[in-house]
């Protein structure tokens, strides 16, 4: 695992140590930024079931101004810190060990608004959509602010998540992943 692009390309990145985390492929995740960016003048973004904290610090890499970490397990919160740490971006980002609901209703108390969320729990997760309401609902993404997905390339994913977030593209990979991209109804461009 590296960083792929920006200021910190090239830099390797700690994997979180044993198998119960799986790492977004460099193909996977190449493929992504050049989905929604590839680039990025600022922002603030939050990475839930962050693993290794690979896609916010290459957001951060490409970018963006600062990040929030959230994972529930303590290897991976560890490893985060330690890439934050090695990458030298502590100041920047928020790590956090947490329950994905819990800390989207602290982000809620919080008042933030985010310009990226990537949302990637494990394939078998079954809070998978109640957890894209929850920040469709509470309007947790700025007006051009977009939901990055990764599932499973089997999973059916919804059109719609209301108020007013629309599935705006979707991309498989390989044989078993995908990535769905939702965003507001209001700031999609065409073209």
């Amino acid at each position: 695992m590296r960083v792929i692009a920006g200021t910190r390309k090239g830099t390797r990145l700690k994997a979180v140590p044993g198998k119960a985390t799986r790492p977004t492929t460099d193909k996977v995740k190449e493929a992504l930024f050049n989905m929604i960016g590839p680039f990025f003048d600022g922002g603030r973004g939050l990475d839930l079931f962050s693993g290794s904290g690979g896609l916010g610090i290459e957001a951060l890499s490409r970018g963006f101004d600062s990040f929030i970490f959230v994972d529930r397990a303590p290897k991976a919160v560890e490893t985060i810190k330690t890439n934050l740490v090695t990458l030298s971006y502590m100041e920047v980002a928020e790590v956090f060990r947490n329950d994905a609901r819990r800390a989207l209703k602290a982000i809620v108390k919080r008042g933030l608004t985010f310009d990226v969320i990537f949302l990637d729990p494990p394939y078998s997760d079954k809070s998978l959509e109640a957890i894209m309401q929850v920040i469709a609902e509470q309007e947790l993404l700025t007006e051009q602010g977009v939901l990055v997905v990764e599932h499973d390339a089997n999973r059916t994913m919804a059109d719609t998540l209301e108020p007013h977030l629309v599935l705006n593209r979707q991309q498989s990979f390989q044989s078993q992943t995908a990535i769905a991209i939702y965003q507001s109804s209001g700031g999609i461009k065409n073209g």
